[in-house]
């Protein structure tokens, strides 16, 4: 029967339940007992309510299954348990409605945990068909699009959601009562992006007559946080990217950002190692979990190695040989690696590392000591002014986050910012924006300082074993539908 059909036949079904004078859609339950609860109370009266996941009905007999956030039980209704015309109003429910049901726990003859019903309540009628086999499944846009009906008809898809809720649970657990962080909350509207290279969404405030930017990381407002006087701070928030989609990028995801007063990137690379171990042994009380068909690790010690060092081993050529624009192209070349005409040396050295040298980090690796051309907010190394004090978290060969001993010297941040804006002027729509009002801050003065920036996307999707980024955000960006009147 075509989707049009069954809708039909279920409004047909409402205005029967209407004109017996009862409100299909009320405003309140008064559900006593969740069905884990229920199914351990043999013997006794209770009160539940879920949706309707299976109808049996066998003359004057019929056997529901319903089910709520907590499990299923079987329902059963007889004839003979009803006053009146109540049991004759059964025809008229789906799968899908929502009701609410008392009666006494009883074990059938096959053994089946049941309620035997004495009487129930319309909750909800559902007008649209419960697909028997989502096809969603074979329609991986479908599923996102439609992520309510996925999450109904695949228990391994709200599986994935509620082990998110819990790593997030114990990073901010971590932080907080084993570490001594504060968590903050700062603008997402700014007028003047920063914190990384991305191209932003903008948008414009009536009020103010003044353009903002969705923010494309929190670290300026939380590096301004340090120079207020608070030592270790940390948000978990939405940040905005005007990007493309793809297994790995989604334009708006959620990331973690700390900034810690006294401490390097060295200092953080242990945070962060001691962080997932903590939150793979408190979700799956294991450090060993699978990932498209291998086993990841969290224990510590991570591997750590320089970003020179995997250059040279997979591309056989040493780093700091390749000194000029002219050298990095021709590698770049060579190598078949695409770059654009905007890029220094150092970003096109950077551009062939990760297209080449990363595939093979499948146990969480930190890279460290990368180009200073990328990073104007990082701390020059003392012995290679050319490299700054970052590195990257590296599982499954992803890039999980980047991270960095914070530049706190403002005539060195306003000299990497001016380079940032001839970088823009040749055509790079990333480049970095100077930010005036965070460079006063500096002045103010702020203590050596790092902090780490893993999004929190990426690490479900390798704690899940997910092979997409859109498989751990409930609702992801799509194209908008265009749906007939």
């Amino acid at each position: 029967m075509a989707l049009e059909n069954l809708q039909k036949e279920r409004l047909k079904k409402l205005k029967n339940i209407q004109r017996l004078g009862i409100n299909p859609f009320p405003s309140k339950s008064n559900r006593k007992h969740e069905i884990f609860v229920a199914r351990k109370m043999m013997g006794k009266k209770v009160a539940v309510a879920g949706r309707v996941r299976s109808l049996r009905p066998h003359g004057k007999i019929t056997f529901v299954d319903l089910e709520d956030a907590t499990g299923k039980i079987q329902l059963l209704f007889r004839q003979d348990g009803f006053k009146g015309e109540q049991y004759d109003l059964l025809p008229n429910f789906d799968l899908g409605d929502f009701l609410q049901v008392t009666g006494n726990v009883i074990r059938t003859q096959s053994g089946e945990i049941t309620v035997d019903a004495d009487d129930f309540t319309v909750l909800t009628k559902s007008l649209r068909p419960l697909p028997s086999s989502w096809y969603g499944l074979k329609d991986v846009e479908e599923r996102y699009r439609r992520r309510y009906v996925d999450m109904l008809m695949n228990d391994s898809v709200k599986k994935i959601f509620e082990a998110r809720s819990k790593i997030t649970y114990y990073i901010r657990k971590f932080l907080i009562e084993e570490k001594g962080y504060m968590e903050v909350e700062n603008p997402i509207l700014q007028p003047v992006y920063g914190g990384g290279r991305a191209k932003p969404f903008k948008t414009h405030h009536s009020a103010l007559d003044s353009n903002f930017y969705l923010r494309i990381s929190n670290e300026l407002y939380l590096k301004r946080l340090i120079v207020g006087g608070f030592e270790k701070v940390f948000e978990i928030g939405h940040v905005f990217r005007n990007e493309g989609m793809d297994r790995n990028h989604n334009p708006e995801f959620t990331m973690l950002e700390t900034m810690e007063a006294y401490a390097d990137y060295m200092d953080n690379m242990n945070l962060i190692e001691e962080m997932f171990e903590y939150v793979a042994r408190a979700v799956f009380k294991t450090t060993k979990l699978p990932f498209q068909g291998k086993i990841i690790d969290y224990k510590r010690p991570w591997q750590r190695v320089k970003l020179s060092d995997l250059f040279k081993k997979h591309t056989g050529v040493h780093f700091h040989e390749i000194d000029s624009l002219e050298k990095a192209i021709k590698l770049a070349k060579k190598l078949g690696v695409e770059i654009k005409d905007y890029m220094t040396d150092g970003e096109i050295l950077l551009e062939i590392f990760e297209k080449k040298c990363t595939d093979q980090l499948i146990q969480p690796t930190f890279v460290y000591d990368y180009p200073a051309d990328f990073y104007p907010l990082a701390k020059r190394k003392k012995d290679n002014p050319k490299l700054v004090e970052s590195f990257d978290i590296y599982v499954a060969g992803m890039e999980m986050g980047t991270n960095w001993s914070e530049q706190n010297d403002p005539a060195v941040l306003q000299e990497a910012w001016n380079e940032e804006k001839k970088k823009a002027k040749k055509g790079n729509q990333e480049a970095q924006k100077t930010d005036d009002d965070f460079l006063e801050a500096l002045e103010y003065g702020m203590p050596p300082t790092s902090g780490i920036g893993p999004g929190i996307d990426r690490w479900v999707m390798v704690l899940t074993n997910s092979p997409a980024i859109a498989d751990v955000i409930a609702f992801p960006m799509l194209r908008p539908e265009k749906r007939k009147k």
